[in-house]
């Protein structure tokens, strides 16, 4: 099959492919003879693990241990299993960081008070936020703050 049809069964773009490609994550494909890649069914199998490990959250360093473990069956998968068991603890980080982020939000949402932006109390408060900007972030509050 062509790229196209490549990305079209798996919903991942042409270029996210060529990327795969470059960076030895999916094998080279074939050259037809008019220099199209030419994909095989191999690909196709290879391509939707890739996206499902990266739907789960796996990076492209995971994701390419998890494929050079996956040529191995007749291994014990225990270094599979402990992959999975970190990106579990790494998932509760996250959602925990985003429980925080939603109570934060929340409260700024319950302080306003439908008042004009100069006393609205969501502005003042990151206006006074004391977290560092970061390299070549401008200040929301121009140039002098």
């Amino acid at each position: 099959m062509r790229i196209g049809e490549l990305a079209k069964a798996t919903g991942t773009k042409p270029e996210t492919i060529r990327y795969y490609e470059r960076e030895g994550i999916l094998p080279r494909s074939d050259r037809t003879d008019g220099n199209y890649r030419d994909y095989a069914p191999e690909h196709l199998a290879t391509l939707r693990f890739i996206r499902r490990a990266r739907g789960l959250g796996f990076g492209m360093a995971q994701v390419r241990q998890l494929l050079a473990l996956s040529d191995r069956a007749d291994k014990p998968c225990l270094e599979v299993d402990l992959m999975v068991a970190e990106q579990i603890v790494e998932v509760d980080r996250k959602i925990a960081d985003l429980v925080a982020l939603r109570e934060e939000l929340a409260e700024m949402h319950g302080a306003c008070e439908g008042e004009r932006i100069d006393k609205c109390r969501i502005v003042h408060s990151l206006a006074r936020s004391t977290a560092p900007l970061a390299a070549g972030e401008p200040s929301a509050l121009g140039p002098h703050a």
